[in-house]
């Protein structure tokens, strides 16, 4: 897209729209540079846009490379998959049949506990469950990769959505969720107009507290589902709208929260005294570090159970990525914890730190 072209809407097609966040120039979030590697690091315009047509947040621009996935899945994400597949079993939405899944370069397949559940993966392209759980949002185009699962679903199937939840973004200001590779930012209203445009209606939702809030949409052709099933969807997008997912006024408050998060996050580093350690090299955090531009050796190092991404350094920072055994030998008395769904993990793991951890939003 050349400067004069306006950015077209990512699932509609629409270019009536707006900037509701725009963070500058920033260090990709999957980029971690070898703690050899001096810099610097390259930077790239990310910015939100919003489409007053379809009400999709979105990245506007991403002239990024994808680097090779580096995380591990977080325990959290395992039982959530398991919870979810018996849940929606034992409710009668989901029945034991072939499965198509749609990959998530965050993990978080559904193929474990989907096979507990006695469903099988497909023989062919389509299936009567198709499955995508925190995939879509990588797609550069949100309407052919729409397209692409209704084309995989059976006449009869159900299409199994889940996503990082924009109206939970609202309400905890997670502006730092925005990132490079991440080109949607759904909502309720929004995702039910896209897979409309598919041929697809939501017939039951469900949310999560996974990922600082997440919803599960069931979606069909005919739409047709318990009625205390779309009474729940109505609720949910009312709450939704309510958060303000629709409302470009407020998704650009989230703006505001940034200069506080640095403030916060210098403020707690200060006060370790040049021994501040960190954990969970996450996306997330790359944000947040790289925004605090903290001076040499103020910070330790930042733990990560990821051995690919040991030895590294935070984008954007001289930030070395270590080796859980080197924080357990730190012995510190706190540890900021830059994901908190791995809280309950790590506090089983390493007892002697159970009472170091503070969490990032509580510090």
């Amino acid at each position: 897209m050349s400067a004069e072209e306006p950015h077209r809407c990512r699932g509609c097609g629409s270019v009536d729209g707006e900037v509701v966040l725009d963070l500058g120039e920033q260090p990709a979030a999957d980029h971690f540079p070898l703690a050899s590697d001096p810099g610097p690091d390259p930077r790239h315009p990310l910015a939100m846009w919003w489409c007053g047509n379809c009400g999709l947040a979105q990245l506007m621009t991403d002239a990024s490379v994808p680097d090779e996935p580096r995380a591990v899945e977080p325990r959290a994400a395992v039982q959530q998959a398991r919870d979810a597949v018996d849940e929606l079993v034992g409710a009668g939405l989901l029945t034991a049949d072939e499965y198509v899944e749609f990959p998530s370069p965050h993990g978080s397949s559904w193929s474990d506990a989907l096979t507990a559940r006695g469903f099988r993966p497909a023989t062919g392209t389509s299936a009567p469950v198709v499955v995508d759980v925190y995939g879509l949002m990588h797609d550069r185009d949100q309407a052919a990769a729409l397209r692409k699962r209704a084309d995989a679903l059976t006449d009869d199937g159900t299409l199994v959505l889940q996503f990082p939840s924009l109206a939970a973004t609202l309400g905890n200001l997670e502006w730092n969720a925005l990132r490079h590779g991440h080109f949607a930012y759904h909502s309720v209203p929004a995702a039910r107009r896209l897979l409309a445009d598919v041929g697809l209606s939501v017939f039951a939702a469900r949310s999560y507290g996974l990922y600082g809030g997440s919803v599960l949409l069931l979606a069909s052709r005919t739409g047709e589902g318990p009625e205390a099933e779309t009474a729940a969807v109505e609720a949910l997008q009312r709450a939704e709208l309510v958060a303000g997912v629709l409302d470009p006024v407020a998704i650009s408050g989230l703006a505001a929260a940034v200069d506080s998060d640095v403030g916060r996050l210098r403020r707690w580093v200060d006060a370790q005294g040049g021994a501040a350690w960190l954990y969970g090299a996450g996306s997330r955090a790359v944000a947040v570090l790289a925004a605090a531009d903290l001076p040499p050796g103020a910070v330790a190092g930042i733990a990560d159970a990821a051995p690919a991404k040991q030895g590294r350094r935070m984008p954007g920072t001289a930030i070395t990525i270590t080796s859980p055994e080197d924080l357990l030998a730190a012995r510190p008395t706190q540890v900021l914890l830059m994901l908190p769904d791995l809280l309950d993990e790590l506090r089983d793991a390493w007892p002697s730190l159970a009472d170091a951890w503070v969490v990032y939003g509580d510090h």
